[in-house]
């Protein structure tokens, strides 16, 4: 099926098929048209003077017949005009007094498109660093429209910067057995498959656009550094980047679903739906799918209901992670692994004397509760959730990063960057968040995110949240350097802030926010492979309480 839309610069225009009526309005500063591989696109110039095409579709809507199909290329005659970024993915609203909402979104099955920030000098021979985008969300929720994800402001630093949305919930990663049959074996992961689109055509494309192909950064967070870590493991993405970051964060042991187990949960969910047949779930309105959907993303208590999730499909993933870094199948770029000092969960967190901080020991670890508390003493009432919060951060994200760095080094023979943010958003006084507790959230899950892209004030849109210092955005400005400069070379260090690469024989990471703006500290081995050794308590759970949210 080939759908070939017709858009006319500043002109009214429609959408093939009648899916909907596209007004275009004028434009004050068009851009020259850009002729890529799917059609011509014209863009405009921001206020900021930075180049921006918004709501480049890089595939056919996947609606109809198309949905639960792995995405289609798409082409057009004439010009698409991208000025303005397109419908999110259908997935759950957010409510207006949580800490990430930003306004109301255009959301629709009909949601694959991209959006491009360039530099005001940025041309087909300038070859600047790319950096792309994967939101985080749950594989539920997320959007390439949600500020703090844009590109704008890192533009500004030389480097091409570009997102995109990709299936979400049911409508992303639903495996059934019908739907394997239908595509030769394999079925779900649409939501990847869409992303593996999205960097072909950015690959394919964006030297066009002022960006050079050979120097693309791939970077997630959540989700979307779990989706990070799936590309490096899928023969589908190779070449298509050559640079990686997981923010919230880097896993290379993951044991995900088979199809077959995919293939069960997609049953169980056309139960749910009272769907007869493969066919009655296509005809399922899109808010039903949603409101079936398990939920714990958008600041409420954790929803029944089911979910469909990635699994090791025979396509996209073609086999266990594991047994892909046992063949030195992966695709072997430079990473960073990154993580927030305050994200992890454990029930030491919450003790509230030293004695119930060693009674959770005990409960634990039974007979190896002294080993423990050797390692992580009970200290005094004043110190109890610096210590919970470190326990957690060691033996949930900071020791996946360090596996990370391991595994790496081992199978890949790559480099590892480590760094944790720990700095604390300046929330306004008496401002009320409801998914967070703004005097103890401390550095939460996403936090880092618009600090590395420079989108700090994105929380004040809707109304006054943060009151942002100096200190705030000259630590922004060092992150978004070091950003740029992995782009750029594979290497994130600056001529401010030195970064050394994860090395067996000497642990560090580096630290953006502590006493000073970054620093460069060291990993506590003894105590992560303890409790390595001890998995008695898995911390990767992400409770309300250190804001489980993307």
């Amino acid at each position: 099926m080939r759908r070939m839309v017709i858009v006319a610069v500043a002109a009214s225009a429609a959408l093939f098929g009648g899916v909907r009526d596209l007004r275009a309005w004028p434009v004050e500063r068009p851009l020259p048209v850009v002729a890529t591989t799917t059609g011509r696109v014209a863009g405009l110039q921001l206020d900021s003077g930075i180049k921006a095409w918004l709501g480049v579709p890089y595939a056919q809507p996947p609606t109809g017949p198309l949905r639960w199909r792995p995405p289609e290329h798409i082409s057009w005659r004439g010009v698409w005009n991208a000025d303005r970024k397109m419908p999110e993915c259908v997935q759950v609203l957010r409510a207006h007094d949580i800490n990430h909402y930003y306004g109301e979104e255009a959301t629709s099955e009909d949601c694959l498109y991209l959006n491009i920030w360039a530099p005001a000098g940025a041309h087909p021979a300038a070859r600047l660093p790319v950096i792309v985008y994967i939101y985080g969300g749950g594989f539920t929720i997320g959007s390439a429209g949600i500020p703090t994800y844009g590109g704008e402001i890192i533009a500004r630093r030389g480097v091409v910067f570009v997102n995109f949305n990709y299936r979400v919930g049911i409508l992303g990663f639903l495996a059934h057995p019908q739907l394997t049959r239908e595509q030769a074996g394999h079925s779900g992961n649409y939501g990847l498959l869409d992303q593996t689109l999205a960097l072909q055509w950015i690959h394919d494309n964006i030297g066009k656009f002022g960006g050079d192909p050979q120097r693309i950064l791939v970077i997630g967070q959540s989700a979307g550094a779990g989706s990070v870590a799936y590309h490096l493991f899928s023969p589908l993405s190779r070449g298509l980047f050559s640079r990686a970051m997981m923010s919230s964060g880097c896993n290379f042991t993951a044991n995900l679903p088979s199809l077959a187990d995919g293939e069960r949960n997609g049953l169980e969910i056309q139960t749910y739906l009272g769907a007869g047949s493969l066919a009655d779930l296509r005809n399922v309105p899109a808010d039903r799918l949603v409101a079936a959907q398990l939920e714990s993303q958008i600041g409420v208590t954790v929803r029944k209901g089911v979910r469909a999730v990635p699994v090791i499909d025979g396509y996209f993933l073609t086999r266990p992670l594991q047994e892909t870094l046992e063949a030195h199948a992966m695709t072997v770029v430079p990473i960073i692994a990154s993580f927030n000092k305050e994200e992890s969960a454990s029930p030491f967190v919450n003790a509230l004397s030293a004695d119930e901080y060693r009674g959770i020991a005990r409960r634990i670890y039974g007979a190896d509760a002294d080993g423990f508390l050797q390692q992580y003493p009970a200290p005094d009432t004043a110190d109890l959730r610096a210590a919970g919060i470190r326990v957690a951060r060691e033996g949930g994200l900071e020791n996946n990063a360090r596996t990370c760095a391991q595994l790496q080094a081992r199978f890949n023979h790559a480099k590892t960057y480590i760094d944790m943010f720990s700095r604390h958003h300046a929330f306004a006084p008496g401002v009320h968040i409801a998914d967070y507790d703004v005097a103890t959230t401390g550095a939460y899950h996403t936090a880092d995110i618009p600090f590395w892209f420079g989108t700090i004030d994105a929380f004040n849109l809707q109304r006054h949240t943060r009151d942002w210092s100096a200190t705030d955005y000259a630590l922004s400005d060092r992150m978004m350097d070091a950003l740029v400069a992995f782009a750029a070379t594979g290497d994130p260090s600056t001529r401010t802030v030195a970064w050394p690469a994860w090395d067996p024989g000497h642990e560090v990471k580096l630290e953006w926010g502590g006493d000073s703006l970054a620093a460069i500290v060291p990993i506590n081995v003894t105590g992560i492979e303890w409790l390595k050794s001890h998995p008695a308590y898995r911390f990767d759970a992400l409770p309300p309480s250190l804001g489980a949210r993307d």
